[in-house]
């Protein structure tokens, strides 16, 4: 950027040495400095190389062993508005794969949240497909057989709650359980900017939250693969009566140019119902309404963009959810709802929880307002009991910065960008 100021600024030192000043050469220069600044505002972010673009990284790797591939839609290159499935590129260049194993939302990623998925057939490679988010979330032994190695490539949103992690801590307790290698391709974290919310207590693990981290915890899915490995994590009481060994084998292809602090906006929705950057950025505030009454907008085309309810009174916003790709059976499907357009809200660095506490004070039935399920998505069990007190969100927020502080002690040990 400094090389195209100092070009900017030599030529309205030469216009001024050799042109009368008009309001016709404001313009002008108004104009250079346009065409100068706004491709680098345009283009910036080529700079930037993920995991998977650097195959001369990981190709020699996997040359000439058998090869399974964890991944979904979101494992693709992109090259002048053309894209390439990870597992076309590795079968184009004759690596043996031999299976993929697909997480939540398929490997095609369009099914439901928390549709079950089944085993099955690609039609497009043939290759066989094993569901980790139907019957069983960890591949078992039989699944593992004669693979040597297993790469995995999956856009992650940087929320505890989104389910990859977990499909990642279960690829890595399998591989390290038979002695197979694992290969990560890393990509950036859209909300790896902050660190926030509740820490995970263990009464409330599950398989939205399996670690002891903040709901927005600030790593790349690489750096986190590390913090599991080097926490001990895995299953270790198993893996040390079995194999003598605790650890995954794990291999981490960096990114170039990688900057958590900068916005990146992700070239393909990372799920069905989160279409665009805004849902990405409202996502881990808006998760907890999963586990409530309230909608946050599945089955519309404003997910996680928008919240409301069809018992609250008329707001100057309302939405109607219908059965739809990606959500089959949203609430109030069919049924006028009365609520709250999130999207000109300024970008998050950090958890809101201003809109929980209003929907849990505009709620009649207060007693139903909290689902079971709550706690797992909250990290503990003190959150609602906090919102029915009627505790003000600073001071919830207070509540968490020791285990915040904590936590960012341990992630500080395994990070690999600035």
């Amino acid at each position: 950027m400094k090389h195209y100021s100092y070009i900017f600024y030599n030529l309205v030192f030469l216009m001024l040495k050799n042109f009368q000043i008009s309001k016709y050469c404001i313009i002008l220069i108004i104009k250079i400095k346009f065409f100068l600044i706004v491709p680098v505002i345009l283009f910036g972010q080529n700079e930037l190389k993920i995991g998977i673009e650097k195959t001369e990284a990981y190709l020699p790797l996997i040359n000439d062993k058998n090869v399974a591939v964890v991944s979904n839609h979101t494992s693709k290159f992109y090259n002048s508005n053309k894209s390439i499935h990870l597992v076309d590129s590795l079968l184009k260049l004759k690596v043996n794969i031999i299976k993929v194993f697909a997480p939540e939302h398929g490997f095609r990623g369009n099914l439901d949240a928390g549709e079950k998925i089944v085993n099955t057939v690609d039609l497009k490679t043939g290759l066989p497909i094993i569901s980790l988010y139907g019957d069983k979330k960890k591949p078992d032994k039989n699944d593992l057989k004669n693979i040597d190695v297993i790469i995995f490539d999956i856009q992650d949103v940087g929320a505890r709650f989104y389910t990859y992690l977990s499909t990642l801590h279960y690829i890595m307790e399998g591989c390290a359980e038979n002695n197979i290698d694992l290969i990560i391709l890393d990509r950036p974290n859209p909300n790896g900017h902050y660190i926030d919310g509740p820490v995970m207590k263990k009464e409330s693990m599950s398989f939205v939250g399996l670690h002891p981290v903040p709901i927005v915890y600030g790593m790349s899915i690489g750096e986190y693969a590390k913090m599991i490995n080097g926490e001990n994590w895995l299953n270790n009481s198993y893996l040390k009566a079995t194999t003598n060994n605790s650890k995954c084998k794990l291999t981490i292809i960096e990114m170039s140019d990688y900057n958590r602090l900068e916005k990146y906006k992700l070239p393909e929705k990372p799920s069905p119902n989160l279409p665009n950057q805004k849902s990405i950025n409202l996502y881990p505030s808006l998760c907890f309404f999963e586990q409530t009454p309230i909608s946050v907008g599945r089955g519309t085309n404003k997910q996680f963009q928008i919240i409301g309810s069809s018992d609250w009174e008329v707001t100057n916003f309302n939405f109607k959810p219908k059965s739809m790709k990606g959500a089959k059976y949203p609430k109030f499907e069919n049924i006028l709802c009365n609520g709250y357009n999130l999207e000109n809200e300024k970008y998050l660095s950090k958890i809101n929880l201003r809109w929980l506490i209003l929907a849990y004070k505009k709620e009649k039935n207060k007693e139903s307002f909290f689902r079971s399920g709550f706690h797992r998505l909250a990290g503990n069990k003190e959150l609602e009991n906090q919102i029915k007190n009627q505790i003000s969100e600073s001071e919830i927020k207070k509540s968490w910065e020791k285990d915040l502080n904590d936590f960012k002690k341990i992630r500080e040990k395994y990070l690999i960008y600035n």
